[in-house]
């Protein structure tokens, strides 16, 4: 855990009806990839940890017999019941509110376990032994998180050239709405009800080999797909973060929202924007003694 700060249950708290439509989407080769990885056949269980409104869990449904997701937030567990329901999937899936470190909660052993960018929030050691018990020899915890070193500088070219790489509208200006939170929140990264000036931990390699797993293998599953956003679509993208979470504004997100809606309108004339989808950057970890 960071040293200094403490989780609580604001950290999210109002993100969850942005999140879907906010955050860009993983690599759409993503269930392919680990599907053939992991040989599923469409049997055996998920536990998707830190599951957010189900993006990882609904995005691999088919892969598996049975799909449970875990995570702190209400509104998260909310969302992911009603796409689950949308889906016509309510009968294989469960949405358990809980944190990573209350596991393993009599939820039973799982075939893989995935954490889609949520295994910094936790309490590593503790997180990996526990879901590693969890696991049926053979297992596979599964760490997802976008290509961020290729994505940054993706970001940050499109941003000087003022256009979307040779896509039809401007890349969203994420330098100058990062300034405009700043501005309202400070310029110490907001968490929760505390701060985070170093960021959240990294060094899942060394957790996750501490615990006993095999491995990695990583896999690539290739973006670069061309994305159009709307100015509602960027505005979610604030909301649904946990540094700019809409309770962190107080009385002041009404004012902080103009802004930024007026910042974006400035950016793009037609209220447009055009980003690619970033790659996705898969560890697979066995719960075995071989590596692989």
């Amino acid at each position: 855990m960071v040293v200094g700060w403490e989780w609580d249950d604001t950290l999210f708290e109002g993100a969850a009806a942005y999140y879907a439509r906010g955050r860009l989407p993983y690599a759409p080769g993503l269930a392919a990839a680990l599907a053939d990885t992991l040989n599923l056949d469409g049997r055996g269980r998920l536990i998707d940890v830190g599951c957010g409104p189900g993006t990882i869990a609904l995005t691999l449904a088919s892969l598996f017999g049975e799909i449970v997701g875990v995570d702190p937030d209400d509104g998260m567990i909310a969302e992911a019941e009603r796409d689950a329901a949308g889906r016509g999937i309510t009968e294989r899936t469960r949405w358990v509110r809980a944190r990573a470190e209350d596991l393993p909660a009599g939820l039973g052993t799982f075939t893989v376990a995935t954490f889609g960018q949520s295994f910094h929030w936790m309490d590593q050691d503790l997180v990996a032994s526990t879901v590693k018990g969890m696991l049926r020899p053979g297992g596979a915890l599964v760490h997802i998180s976008d290509l961020k070193p290729e994505a940054e500088a993706k970001t940050q070219t499109e941003e000087k050239a003022g256009v979307g790489g040779n896509l039809p509208y401007p890349a969203p200006p994420h330098a100058a709405v990062g300034d405009l939170i700043k501005s309202y929140l400070g310029p110490v990264r907001r968490a929760g009800r505390g701060v985070l000036p170093k960021g959240t931990p990294g060094g899942e390699r060394e957790v996750l080999a501490r615990a006993g797993f095999a491995g990695p293998q990583r896999l690539v599953v290739p973006g670069g797909q061309p994305l159009e956003r709307s100015v509602d679509d960027v505005v979610a993208g604030v909301f649904s973060m946990s540094s700019s979470a809409p309770h962190l504004f107080g009385a002041r997100l009404g004012s902080f929202e103009t802004e930024l809606r007026g910042l974006l309108r400035k950016a793009s004339a037609s209220g447009t924007f055009s980003e690619r989808s970033p790659a996705t950057e898969v560890f697979v970890w066995r719960n075995d003694a071989v590596e692989r």
